[in-house]
């Protein structure tokens, strides 16, 4: 599976630069020069690296991370920027900056950033179960490395199941998972949730384990 990078640059020289750098690397590159077409990039794809300039047209970097984290968006970002101020600099972290760089940088250093934070992050975030891959930093199950098609509540339960893979999860512990205190749960609408889960594929393969819940078998 490529790696792709966003590449938020207002500087087309160094975007190229950087672009043609990353792509050397085995990257997939889309670059935007503003935020708002960096925004908008991230409603049709899904990006394993943000590489966000701050003082960028129409959003900038610090304020597009915010609203991206804002939407549950925990997909890994590296500031590049000439700031070098302390207060701008502890802006950026506390609306979801991983890291940064300051500007002019040199290129090792960076590309050894995103090697670092990309492995950590996809460690962290992901697990497999057969040909089943939990990506939780994108909130999505794929299946043979496409993306399956479920509601909030399917994605929920099929992901407790990897998660807990190759264990056995109960009935009770589902149930306190998929629904707050505000939420009507029941065993029948779990039921339901894992008849639907079964239907998309003859390779998801889920057991209910008699008088304690429901495994995936891998």
């Amino acid at each position: 599976m490529s790696i792709k990078i966003l590449l938020l640059e207002d500087d087309t020289l160094l975007a190229e630069t950087l672009q043609d750098l990353l792509e050397e690397e085995g990257y997939e590159v889309l670059h935007s020069p503003n935020g708002q077409v960096a925004l908008e990039s991230t409603f049709d794809e899904k990006f394993n690296l943000y590489l966000l300039d701050i003082n960028v047209p129409l959003i900038d970097g610090i304020s597009l991370l915010k609203e991206l984290r804002d939407a549950d968006d925990n997909t890994p970002a590296i500031f590049l920027t000439s700031y070098t101020d302390k207060e701008t600099l502890k802006n950026g972290f506390l609306n979801g900056g991983d890291d940064y760089i300051t500007k002019p940088f040199d290129n090792e250093e960076l590309l050894l950033r995103i090697k670092a934070l990309i492995n950590r992050t996809q460690t962290i975030k992901t697990k497999k179960v057969g040909d089943l891959v939990h990506d939780a930093m994108h909130k999505e199950i794929l299946l043979k490395e496409k993306p399956l098609n479920l509601s909030k509540k399917e994605y929920e339960l099929l992901a407790l199941l990897i998660e807990h893979s190759p264990s056995p999860l109960t009935t009770e512990i589902i149930l306190d998972e998929l629904y707050s205190f505000s939420e009507n749960g029941s065993l029948g609408a779990i039921r339901v949730y894992i008849n639907r889960i079964k239907k998309i594929s003859p390779d998801i393969k889920i057991e209910n384990v008699r008088g304690l819940g429901y495994k995936l078998v891998s």
